[in-house]
């Protein structure tokens, strides 16, 4: 089946932050996940390169447009990659071919009619990049999320009108109870249609934007970013180019922060609707990181987590690991220093230390060979059957922010089983005693297949640290499908102990 997963297409105008590492790190987990089950994945990323703000960031640099804008999104492109996230596609919106379907899809509309010229004075958030009703904003006629007064503005522009399309998104969400996943965001979503909609403002005067996609029917005006943005997540398909689109679009997730939703879940599926193309399949949408203690981060306070200094202390795994495994369903998540290097020991221990344990035993007392399955004892056998049983049923469920977190959860829990199991199980005296030397094969051919079973569940989200599970275990060019098939390892097999999977981080 083909699937394709989309990140929303970030800013450029500032370095890229956790949040934009946690969310094209979680695309990644998720292609990974669809192709051990055998799925065909297509996945883009990428950068926002128009709009007023970062128009703004070029004007306050010494560099070209095309140099800053280059710059930048090289910033991005260059820690994803960094981070193992294995993209298919990096959007830039200053792609001539990204351009060009925007103007079709703008044409489109204006011939039809759904487009209007008229003059408009509203509230205008340059944050968000768009106008505000009062009451979008706070108490103190601030925008919730930028804390700034938005500017009164009266020009003439361009607007697409939503309202007629009101009952149908309404219809839609009700009918489709899993289609913005989790479900209260579906319901704050319902809350935003209670009222009539206003027409959405698709342009921009050149006179105070010029960094956009020109309108095809009139060149004096720039198209409004979030239109341009939004098509993104089509014109990486080659849209209205590609007879195998729809094939590709029936199958496709967008994953969001929850700051985005107006647009992403109202504004983009009106659009679509609009062009006779069905929605996304899912939206999934999570909160945001904040500091340790629930403390919004902020450089005056010192708590801002910047990525690419935590991959430089806990390596790019650990990192991917924390975020996967710590970002709550319920609303937002923590993230620090101290918690990360609680997470990275919680792997170190649960994980790195008993495969090493269990390694150095069989090279001190096996001649660095997988011993014998033969003398499993149903202790033995039970827990390998339900470290399988467990992983099986997590990737035969369908994809979403729910089963990757069970997945982290599962690895945990495997890990902590066979550590358990290890530590009453005793080999290590059982390696003194010939008389239990069947028994110290049984126990140690378990604690090495249940690694085994847990390296390959950790792929996705841990890929590096995966392949060197598996072929510390003598396993070569290891393949990394959804199959958990139990005392599977291969006696005699040769392993290597080779360097610690999670060493110990040296205090500063």
């Amino acid at each position: 089946m083909e699937k394709y997963i989309t990140t929303p297409i970030y800013y450029l105008n500032g370095l890229p932050h956790i949040g934009h590492a946690y969310t094209s790190i979680l695309g990644d987990v998720m292609k990974k996940f669809e192709q051990m089950r055998g799925n065909n994945v297509y996945y883009s990323t990428g950068t926002d390169e128009h709009g007023q703000k970062n128009q703004h960031s070029i004007e306050n640099s010494e560099l070209s447009a095309e140099e800053f804008l280059q710059r930048q999104s090289d910033n991005f492109r260059n820690l994803f990659i960094n981070l193992g996230i294995d993209f298919d596609f990096f959007v830039r919106t200053s792609r001539p071919e990204h351009q060009k379907i925007v103007q079709e899809i703008l044409q489109n509309i204006y011939d039809r009619g759904l487009i209007v010229k008229k003059s408009y004075e509203g509230l205008y958030c340059e944050g968000c990049e768009q106008f505000k009703k009062k009451s979008d904003l706070d108490e103190n006629g601030h925008c919730p999320d930028h804390k700034t007064a938005p500017k009164a503005i009266s020009e003439e522009n361009y607007f697409f009108k939503l309202e007629p399309y009101r009952q149908w998104l309404i219809d839609y969400i009700k009918s489709h109870p899993d289609w913005i996943q989790p479900a209260k965001y579906a319901n704050e979503v319902l809350g935003m249609l209670k009222e009539p909609l206003e027409d959405l403002c698709i342009s921009r005067p050149k006179s105070r934007v010029w960094l956009g996609v020109e309108l095809p029917f009139d060149t004096n005006y720039v198209t409004y970013i979030w239109f341009d943005a939004l098509v993104n997540y089509i014109s990486t398909l080659n849209f209205g180019h590609n007879p195998d689109f729809e094939n590709i679009w029936s199958n496709s997730h967008h994953l969001i922060a929850k700051d985005i939703l107006k647009p992403h879940c109202i504004y983009w599926p009106i659009m679509l609707h609009a062009l006779g193309v069905a929605p996304v399949k899912h939206y999934f949408i999570h909160g945001y990181w904040i500091g340790e203690g629930g403390v919004k981060m902020s450089k005056s306070l010192g708590n801002v987590v910047d990525p690419v200094e935590m991959v430089d202390i806990f390596g790019v795994d650990a990192l991917r690991f924390y975020l996967i495994n710590n970002m709550t369903m319920a609303g937002d998540s923590q993230i620090s220093p101290d918690l990360l290097k609680q997470g990275y020991k919680i792997l170190a221990n649960n994980i790195g230390n008993l495969q090493m344990r269990v390694l150095k035993m069989v090279q001190k007392n096996l001649n660095s060979k997988v011993p014998s399955k033969a003398a499993l004892n149903d202790e033995d056998k039970q827990l390998l059957n339900n470290i399988a049983k467990r992983f099986t049923s997590v990737f035969r469920k369908d994809i979403g922010l729910e089963t990757i977190s069970e997945l982290a959860e599962s690895i945990i829990s495997a890990g902590d089983a066979t550590n358990a199991y290890f530590a009453a199980n005793t080999p290590w005296v059982l390696a003194k005693d010939p008389a239990q030397k069947d028994r110290f094969e049984a126990v140690v051919y378990t604690t090495l297949d249940a690694l085994r079973l847990i390296g390959n569940a950790l792929y996705p989200i841990a890929p590096t640290t995966a392949g060197k599970i598996e072929t510390s275990l003598g396993i070569e060019n290891p393949q990394f499908v959804a199959e958990f098939k139990p005392m599977s390892l291969a006696e005699g097999a040769a392993i290597k102990v080779g360097d610690p999977l999670f060493p110990m981080i040296e205090e500063k």
